[in-house]
């Protein structure tokens, strides 16, 4: 008896001691994943905060009031983005695990805030870094400022008192804008295409991707996510063609001294050429992932009829084997 209960002890205690590790690795684990998502969601965090603030860096004769609201929006802007990314599922931010979506129009953007501020910069303190942005940004505005084309519609937006100099910066602001997010969306075209994104061999989560679609809403999921291409598509076509139209005829234009100021004239240039650029880049994806959904859709088809072909197969094999 007193060794059958020592063997039972010994059981109990390294059962015990299995399932304490069991416990330890499995915080371990969780402890760690945690670590590596709020890591990554402080640097996007920090990333996105040096986009907000960096025109008021660039800029010389910011005051310090607008610093101070910069330094707030900036505050704002990371936290969400540290929220979205922390947390197990996002609410807002889009394509969250669906790199290099984010990544592509985050470099986007920030290369036309970038460039903008330079090129603003050169009107009150030029060098020799300013000089060459701002003859860049001229030469790209005379070359786009063709009748009809965004450029030339964008700097109809501004009302008659609008001088030569702010019509210029107005040209420059946005045939820059203009053409690094026609690049973007080249380089985001091309990267997709390379990687294969999103892959049909790998688990693409389109709750966590797109957390603003509703799959189950009604309707099959492809024709839901191919007019929601199509939409994104037109949309980021006519935009630049829209928004100053829409200025042009419902107003008289908007005043010049307003537009043209540093911190206005970046920020509104690059949201002119950012967002047209972003449903661009957002109708492609959806129309990538419902090519993907569809060829999984098939393959998950042609794998139960090949598994039913092969049951029927084997009973038809095991009643003809049956047979006296």
């Amino acid at each position: 008896m007193d060794k059958t209960g020592g063997l039972f002890a010994r059981m109990r205690d390294l059962a015990g001691e299995r399932l304490k590790l069991r416990v330890v690795a499995a915080i371990e684990g969780s402890a760690r994943t945690w670590f590596v998502r709020a890591t990554g969601a402080a640097v996007r965090a920090l990333l996105v905060m040096v986009l907000v603030v960096l025109p008021s860096v660039v800029l010389p004769g910011i005051g310090t009031d607008t610093k101070q609201i910069v330094a707030l929006v900036a505050l704002f802007a990371g936290t969400l983005v540290f929220f979205e990314y922390n947390a197990v599922y996002p609410s807002l931010v889009e394509f969250r695990d669906g790199a290099p979506f984010n990544r592509i129009r985050y470099l986007m953007l920030l290369a036309i805030v970038l460039f903008l501020s330079v090129i603003v910069a050169d009107r009150a303190s030029s060098t020799t870094v300013t000089l060459l942005f701002r003859a860049l940004g001229d030469a790209i505005g005379a070359a786009l400022d063709f009748p009809y084309s965004p450029v030339r519609l964008a700097t109809l937006m501004v009302n008659a008192s609008a001088t030569p100099d702010q019509i210029a910066d107005l040209r420059a602001a946005a045939g820059t804008a203009y053409l690094l997010s026609l690049l973007s969306l080249a380089v985001f075209v091309i990267v997709l295409k390379l990687e294969g994104w999103p892959s049909t061999k790998s688990a693409f989560n389109v709750w966590v991707n797109l957390p603003t679609f509703e799959p189950t809403a009604g309707g099959d999921v492809v024709d839901r996510l191919e007019r929601d291409s199509r939409v994104n598509l037109g949309l980021g076509f006519l935009l630049p063609f829209l928004i100053p139209a829409l200025i042009s005829i419902f107003t008289v234009g908007l005043p010049p001294d307003a537009l043209t100021s540093s911190q206005t004239l970046v920020w509104t240039m690059a949201a002119w050429a950012f967002l047209p650029a972003g449903l661009l880049m957002r109708g492609v994806a959806m129309a990538r992932i419902a090519d993907m959904v569809r060829v999984k859709r098939a393959r998950k088809i042609a794998d139960e009829a090949a598994e039913a072909a092969e049951d029927a197969a084997d009973r038809r094999a095991k009643d003809v084997g049956g047979r006296p």
